[in-house]
């Protein structure tokens, strides 16, 4: 590991935060007074660096009389929607041309071009991943350097385009020592303001838990891929659709997270057709403006390969599997190279949900951290680092904050889940008075069920799974029907069936058995436990699963209980 550069390695830096310093003194007003607002000016490439820049312009406060704008860096293949995308934001977008004419206190960019070099100065460059890791050769101009710590991006004519260059951990100093010499003095590690704000978060892990429906038991599975050749998405297309038909959906539930670039390449319309069955069958699909971060923090396990997300989630002591590497695209020295040699394997054509539970039983917590920690340097001191540093750039005209920045907390997650599977796959067990059940969306791509069929109202009648399912329920209380009266039609429409269940609340629901047997379940609450919740089509499965073990009606007076994986839920009947 690197140590951090010496006092005169870092002359560059000193000395122009010193030389601001001055000429922010020269210039400033009489005491109380602000000669005219401080100008920032964010540069965004990609929708990647846009949203990191929204993790660190916040430093500067506007009370300090700081005006901030944005403009886009032009040149990205994935700059598409940039100018809309921060419109949305409210911040106001400044053409390329007119920010390059205007003078500013402060450049930030959250990725670096030495197209740059038009910019007023102090100009800062961060990282806007897990630090710096992929070969790029379209814009390194090599085949060694990690994209932004090349000579071709950092470097015009000899000289170094960026005042200074931020580092997420010392261990970058060495790397950059190699591929760009003349830019180490320009070098500060500042942490990764990212990494920290979702562990300045953790605790809204309940809250963000309930948008993706990871309640009630169920393991949020977090599906992510990079871009690129060797991504997931590109390498087991497929994987988000089969690992949500292979996991019980009371049990688990899937969001998928891919790389803005990914969206940008597809179009939201093509992400929207390609996830579309997936959706169905009850994937999230989380946005890539605003999500995903909230998404690792409410995670249990994540899936993924060699991108950030895959890497934070470990970071956060996430049970991580890989489905794919991508190692060929990524700098052998870097941390993202060890990470993707030392995380566990997800094999996408075997069992699925066995390998989960496999991770999670014998993962333990934590246990990449001393792959992770080499490059998520400065733990819970990124902010107060890059806030310092941004003020000595701005120098006496305004005073830095006495109190240590608070991370902002993250937008409620607002993960895009489609109607839902409507037809289910059951499987299920009576042992003593428990019901062990199962369901999997139905997957019509599978030849036989794994048992028998379950359909919700909106399946309708007429379908394959309609005409041969043994349980029907709807789920609305106050439908257009009363309960009882519907479940009389039902049977009347499908006269196959075994079990009907209409709703009458959260955790109470009427069922008719084929024997005309009309009565009342309901999930009993224990002792200093939420209100329970019952899904009407897992009580008729449950209800199928008991009666055809061979303990029939009769002895359901005395109570059942549910279990499906972990959690368990007493039945209480009436009017058996």
């Amino acid at each position: 590991m690197a140590s951090a550069p010496e006092p005169s390695q870092r002359s560059p830096v000193v000395s122009f935060l010193r030389a601001a310093s001055r000429r922010r003194a020269s210039a400033t007003a009489p005491a109380g007074e602000r000669a005219g607002p401080i100008d920032v000016l964010g540069v965004v490439r990609n929708l990647t660096s846009a949203t990191r820049l929204l993790d660190v312009l916040p430093l500067l406060r506007a009370e300090d009389g700081i005006t901030v704008s944005f403009t886009v860096n032009p040149g990205s293949a994935f700059d598409g929607g940039l100018a809309e995308y921060l419109t949305r934001q409210r911040g106001t977008v400044l053409p390329w041309r007119e920010a390059t004419r205007r003078r500013f206190d402060l450049v930030v960019a959250c990725a670096v071009n030495r197209s740059m070099r038009r910019l007023s100065r102090p100009l800062v460059v961060l990282p806007h991943g897990a630090g710096y890791n992929r070969l790029t050769h379209r814009s390194t101009g090599d085949a060694t350097s990690s994209a932004g710590l090349s000579p071709r991006e950092l470097l015009h004519r000899g000289r170094v385009v960026p005042d200074v260059i931020g580092l997420s951990h010392e261990e970058q100093l060495t790397r950059l020592a190699v591929s760009c010499p003349a830019a180490v003095p320009h070098a500060r590690v500042v942490g990764d303001p990212c990494f920290d704000r979702m562990r300045a978060n953790l605790d809204w892990r309940d809250h963000f838990r309930e948008p993706f429906g990871a309640t009630g038991g169920r393991r949020l599975v977090v599906i992510n891929s990079t871009w690129g050749p060797h991504s997931l998405i590109r390498r087991h297309p497929d994987l988000p659709l089969r690992l949500t038909h292979a996991l019980p959906v009371d049990e688990y539930v899937v969001a998928l997270v891919l790389h803005p670039n990914v969206w940008s390449d597809d179009t939201p319309f093509g992400v929207d057709r390609r996830f579309r069955a997936a959706r169905d069958a009850g994937l999230r699909l989380v946005s890539p403006e605003r999500g995903w971060q909230a998404a690792l923090i409410a995670a249990d396990l994540v899936v993924g390969d060699t991108g950030s997300v895959s890497f934070y989630g470990a970071g956060l002591g996430r049970s991580t599997l890989l489905a794919a590497s991508g190692e060929e695209e990524l700098d052998p020295r870097s941390p993202m190279h060890a990470f993707g040699a030392a995380a566990p394997r997800l094999d996408p054509e075997g069992d699925l949900l066995a390998q989960l539970r496999d991770a999670e039983r014998t993962q333990p917590a934590g246990d990449l951290t001393p792959v992770t920690e080499r490059a998520l340097g400065l733990t819970d001191r990124s902010a107060p680092e890059l806030q310092r540093l941004f003020y000595e750039l701005l120098g006496a005209r305004v005073a830095p904050p006495v109190d240590a920045p608070r991370p902002a907390r993250y937008p409620d997650p607002t993960p895009d889940g489609g109607p839902g599977p409507t037809a289910f796959d059951v499987v299920g067990r009576l042992v003593g008075d428990t019901v062990e059940v199962a369901r999997h969306p139905l997957d019509p791509a599978r030849a036989g069920a794994r048992g028998f069929l379950a359909v919700l109202a909106e399946e309708g009648t007429r379908s394959p799974a309609a005409q041969t399912a043994e349980v029907a329920a709807r789920r609305q209380p106050h439908g257009e029907l009363p309960p009882e009266r519907w479940l009389r039609e039902r049977f009347t429409a499908q006269p196959w069936l075994s079990v009907a269940v209409a709703a009458l609340g959260p955790g109470r629901h009427l069922f008719r058995l084929r024997d005309g047997t009309v009565a009342e379940a309901r999930a009993v609450g224990g002792w200093a436990a939420p209100d329970p919740v019952l899904d009407p089509l897992l009580l008729g499965a449950a209800l199928q699963v008991a009666w055809e073990a061979g303990r029939p009606p009769a002895l359901w007076d005395e109570g059942l209980t549910l279990r499906t994986g972990d959690t368990e839920t007493r039945l209480a009947f009436r009017g058996l």
